[in-house]
Parts: C-alpha cells; sequence; structure tokens
C-alpha cells in the first residue's frame, strides 16, 4: 500500500553512520503488515514470518529473544508506521464512509470516518437547513436509506428535507443544544451526516 497523502514520508538516513542492525532494517526486503492490537506481522526475504508487538517492544524472531536486542523487525515496522506504510497502534486502514478516501481510523471505529470527517458524540454542529445548533449523540453504522424513523416509519433518507442529501450517508444522532441543557432527557433527532456542519465550518451554513 503506498503511503498515505496526508503523512510525511520519513527520508533514509545515511546508511553509512547507521549500525549494522539498523542498517539492514532500511535496506532489506520486508513486508510488514497490520494484525491489531499493535501488533506487525513481519515476514522476511527468506520467507520467514516474525511477530513484532510495538506496545511490549518484543519481536518472535530468534535474535530479539535469544540476544535481547532491538532487532532489525522491530526497526522495520517503526520506519513503516513513520513513513505512513502502516498504521500506528490501535489504528486500522479503512475507506471513509462518508467521502470514500483511505485513512487510518482507530481500529473500533464504525462506521470509519477520517480526520476530516470524524465527529464524536459531544461534538456541536449546525443543521445546514435551519442552522440550529445541535450537540451529536452517536454515529449509527446504518445509512440515510436505510435507516427507519420509528416516530415516521420513512428512512432518513425518505424524510422531504432530506432529499437533497446523499441517500448512502451515515446517519448522526443528534438533539438540540437548548434541549440538552434544559430537558434530563432530550428528544433525539436522526439525520444525514451531510446536513450537519461541524462547528468550525458553520461559515458554509
Amino acid at each position: 500500500m503506498p503511503p498515505l497523502r496526508h503523512h510525511k514520508v520519513a527520508l533514509a538516513p545515511d546508511l553509512s553512520e547507521l549500525d549494522e542492525r539498523a542498517a539492514r532494517a532500511w535496506t532489506e526486503p520486508m513486508a510488514v503488515r497490520p494484525l491489531g492490537g499493535g501488533c506487525y506481522a513481519v515476514e522476511s526475504e527468506s520467507d520467514r514470518e516474525y511477530t513484532v508487538d510495538v506496545l511490549d517492544g518484543r519481536c518472535t524472531c530468534p535474535d530479539y529473544r535469544y540476544r535481547g536486542v532491538r532487532c532489525k523487525h522491530r526497526r522495520r515496522v517503526a520506519i513503516e508506521i513513520t513513513r505512513g506504510r502502516v498504521p500506528p497502534p490501535g489504528k486500522r486502514v479503512a475507506d471513509c464512509a462518508h467521502c470514500g478516501h483511505e485513512s487510518f481510523v482507530p481500529e473500533t471505529a464504525d462506521p470509519p470516518l477520517c480526520e476530516d470527517c470524524r465527529v464524536e458524540p459531544g461534538d456541536v454542529v449546525v443543521d445546514r437547513e435551519t442552522a440550529d445548533t445541535l450537540v451529536v449523540e452517536r454515529v449509527r453504522s446504518a445509512r440515510a436509506d436505510e435507516y427507519v424513523i420509528e416516530a415516521t416509519g420513512r428512512t432518513v433518507a425518505a424524510h422531504p428535507t432530506n432529499h437533497d442529501y446523499p441517500a448512502d450517508d451515515v446517519v448522526v444522532d443528534a438533539v438540540y443544544l437548548g434541549d440538552s441543557l434544559r430537558a434530563d432527557d432530550p428528544r433525539v433527532y436522526a439525520f444525514p451526516y451531510s446536513r450537519l456542519s461541524r462547528t468550525e465550518d458553520a461559515a458554509v451554513v
């Protein structure tokens, strides 16, 4: 997978100034594959595969297990993370559920949203139709043309004021800011993602 464009790509150091293991980490053919939970599979030039645990600083290779050194596999994983070629611990590669761009997202994100599109519970947003301010309750994995509003029996996409927004938008549950401040159990409304603007983007409302 090529580096993601929004990640900086590290330049190779002067190999003559590195110790042997560091130089081999930069130069030897190795394939790094994320396994989740901070672990990565590293396939070496000899077709042997080892597991590197970044969080614990461990590797299953003999160099680490028997000599206790920082092996070339651990170094290579660090290089690939820094170059943006594999996700860092706690992240995974996914297509953003809104914009479709490939990105590193939290491993548990459902739906996956990139940094530019992500909204979290508690975020303040603005309704593009009414300019009302709301507070995000949750982001659903269901699409606007799949999620049925119980009170109306229609999908979010079928609601008359949502016809101008993509039917395949993810659904965002939100409450009106005034209700969230006054009511103990405010009513939650479902919106297509594109109808809501984050407060830093409010100028486009």
